[in-house]
């Protein structure tokens, strides 16, 4: 499977460039691809992941979106979950969301375990609950379900007790959205403010699109390497 989708991106590379860019452009005015190079996004999002956004703004921004945007302040591309819009209220206490003074349930679904290896063209090594593992054994991390009022829900990262755990409440400015990782104890995100570095209130704006789809992932700091290419994310739907 990973070498024929090798070819069939080649293919798709070597047709467009003998004489399909009208189907390339109509592709792209839809569709823009974009690569996960750090891990703010676990599990949702691993390091490789190369996916699709959908750039078509069809529908308003929900609650429980994962979308690419502009930072506010130097413009680059960030992609995480919208947790508050305007007019919301948004609190954290103890790694709780307390969403217009509801708080999201959490329930535990045992451990997210990967390699404690480098990983992406980076080589940054992932975080992991204590006590640090060596290089090359498990690095683990509590994996949850968080749920929204309503029933929408979405898989999230947990690493124990954080500076990031707490935060008092705040009203999200009209036309702004609160954003988090979903690996919540390793994401600079909405909890930190622009001038500390973070995300703050992000302009809906500033939204490229909606997360769609995974392409495929490779798991290697090589991203063509279809050898290391992880055969469970080929077209995984993004939720």
């Amino acid at each position: 499977m990973r070498r024929v989708l090798y070819w069939f991106f080649i293919g798709i590379g070597v047709a467009v460039v003998l004489g399909l860019p009208g189907l390339a452009l109509a592709v792209r005015l839809v569709w823009a691809p974009f690569y996960i190079p750090a891990g703010s996004m676990k599990p949702t999002l691993l390091v490789g992941d190369y996916f699709f956004v959908n750039e078509r703004l069809a529908r308003p921004v929900q609650r429980g979106d994962v979308v690419v945007f502009r930072h506010p302040v130097n413009n680059t591309d960030f992609v995480k979950r919208v947790i508050a819009l305007g007019g919301d209220t948004i609190a954290l206490e103890d790694g709780i969301v307390v969403l217009n003074s509801a708080r999201l349930e959490q329930v535990p679904l045992g451990d997210f375990v990967e390699v404690n290896a480098p990983q992406g063209p980076h080589h940054s090594v992932p975080r992991c609950m204590p006590p640090k593992p060596a290089l090359g054994a498990d690095c683990r991390k509590a994996l949850l379900r968080e749920t929204f009022p309503g029933g929408r829900s979405h898989l999230m990262l947990d690493m124990g007790r954080s500076s990031l755990d707490d935060m008092p409440r705040r009203t999200v400015p009209e036309g702004h959205m609160f954003v988090l990782g979903d690996n919540r104890d390793n994401s600079l995100d909405s909890r930190v403010s622009q001038s500390a570095g973070g995300l703050g209130f992000v302009p809906l704006e500033n939204i490229r699109g909606y997360a769609d789809r995974v392409l495929f992932s490779a798991a290697g700091s090589w991203l063509y390497d279809f050898r290391n290419w992880r055969d469970d994310r080929y077209g995984m739907q993004i939720e």
